[in-house]
């Protein structure tokens, strides 16, 4: 085996191992405090405010949540909120979802995947 390809193979490996790690970092209780911080402001878990109610997110379509007026691109999106689309949701919104109207990101990656993980614990 090439020298190249060792170090492919092993970074490959790496990658693999450390992958799960990163899952299980997420800390949902520091979630919970920074979804308070952070997203309270304009969202709840139980109730449509600025933007739609969070509980149950994980797995919903995009525009999914009964009586809220949504945008028009938000409504016309075929997307469904995973792991990672919040994740690149709330790295840039715009970026996922061109014409949407949250002009808020979490710059943190850390942060994401932990009020991710809260968001995921509140949802079926």
């Amino acid at each position: 085996m090439t020298r190249t390809r060792q170090s492919a193979v092993l970074w490959t490996a790496l990658t693999l191992l450390c992958a799960p790690m990163a899952a299980q970092a997420a800390d949902a209780e520091r979630g919970a405090a920074l979804y308070e911080q952070r997203c309270a402001a304009c969202h709840s878990l139980d109730a449509n405010r600025i933007g739609p109610a969070h509980r149950g997110v994980v797995g919903r379509k995009a525009g999914g949540v009964a009586g809220f007026a949504y945008s028009p691109a938000v409504k016309a999106a075929d997307l469904v909120w995973t792991e990672d689309s919040l994740d690149r949701w709330l790295t840039d919104p715009q970026a996922v979802i061109p014409g949407q109207r949250m002009n808020y990101r979490v710059a943190d990656a850390a942060a994401r995947a932990d009020i991710i993980a809260f968001l995921k614990r509140q949802s079926p």
